[in-house]
């Protein structure tokens, strides 16, 4: 045997051997974050599959259900308003092929009467509510209600003034900020900082790289929420526009490699809650609790709520 290799296989070893340790026992090492709130219900565009998405009538129906966090996306006026929208093109939802930027607040056209659900493809929604609803209504009417607020474009305006509205009413530590572009979460961390935060994309691929190189109890992470897709969903309940994501084999690679309960056990002791999504049925709900999710969302938060009550999970 080569003379380094006596130094190198008992480094080897140890360094295993510590990161296992530090993997089960991250309080050596990281002090574990202050929790404002814990969610285990959280509603999908406040509920789209029971209400129309995104509407005042959607949140107060997840509320009333018992949803302990309303998940919503904003997008900018014309005129200046932060309106809740999934999409800033509304072809899909009202059904007119304008941008919500390129309207004022009262010029915005109603949601269309019923509408796909897109996490469950071929079932719709409805209600008697269409209009669209100002971010500052959501934070009147619901003051104590945590909410995660996906920014889905690099819109310093658009940031700053849900900033503005989230210091305005006093929930800092109730409203967070969710992203999928490293570069977009840069510019909310720097508009406010006091803000809880997601992993991005690239920072989730970055964990599970530290995953599975044994470097993740030595790293410290800023972030308080994982929120990820629950891999099974994929051309079942969801089915995704990529077509790398159609292929079966890829998925099945996605979940082996993401849905490891070591990592969310490691991040829910530093104090970080694991969210999956989209969860429409009860056996996907069973799946993102048995998985180690801390907190599922879900489209029906009726279906959420009467899973939690007949079943139990730790």
């Amino acid at each position: 045997m080569a003379s380094w290799l006596y130094f190198l296989v008992p480094a080897l070893g140890g360094y295993s051997v510590a990161s296992y340790f530090l993997l089960k026992n991250p309080h050596i090492l990281h002090r574990r974050k202050h929790k404002a709130f814990t969610c285990t219900h959280i509603s999908h565009r406040g509920g789209c599959g029971e209400r129309i998405e995104s509407t005042m009538e959607a949140f107060t129906h997840a509320v009333d259900q018992g949803t302990e966090m309303l998940e919503l996306d904003c997008h900018l006026t014309k005129d200046g308003h932060v309106v809740v929208s999934h999409d800033e093109n509304l072809l899909r939802q009202t059904g007119h092929d304008v941008t919500i930027s390129s309207l004022n607040f009262q010029e915005l056209p109603l949601y269309k009467e019923r509408l796909e659900v897109t996490f469950k493809t071929g079932e719709f929604s409805s209600g008697s509510d269409r209009k669209f609803t100002l971010l500052e209504e959501v934070f009147r009417r619901f003051p104590q209600m945590p909410v995660n607020i996906e920014v889905k474009e690099n819109n310093p305006v658009l940031i700053d003034k849900v900033s503005v509205l989230v210091k305005q009413y006093d929930r800092e530590q109730l409203t967070v900020w969710a992203t999928t572009s490293s570069g977009i979460m840069k510019f909310c961390r720097d508009t406010n900082s006091s803000m809880p935060y997601m992993f991005t994309v690239s920072r989730g691929l970055q964990l599970l790289l530290l995953f599975y190189c044994g470097l993740l109890p030595f790293v410290p992470l800023g972030e308080s929420f994982l929120q990820f897709y629950l891999p099974r969903i994929f051309n079942r309940t969801f089915l995704p526009e990529s077509r790398i994501l159609r292929n079966k084999v890829v998925v099945s690679l996605i979940e082996k490699l993401t849905m490891r309960k070591s990592l969310f056990d490691h991040l829910v002791k530093r104090g970080i809650q694991v969210h999956l999504f989209v969860c429409n049925t009860d056996d996907d709900i069973a799946a993102a609790f048995a998985a180690g999710a801390t907190g599922v969302m879900s489209d029906y938060p009726t279906l959420l709520t009467n899973y939690l009550h007949t079943h139990t999970h730790t």
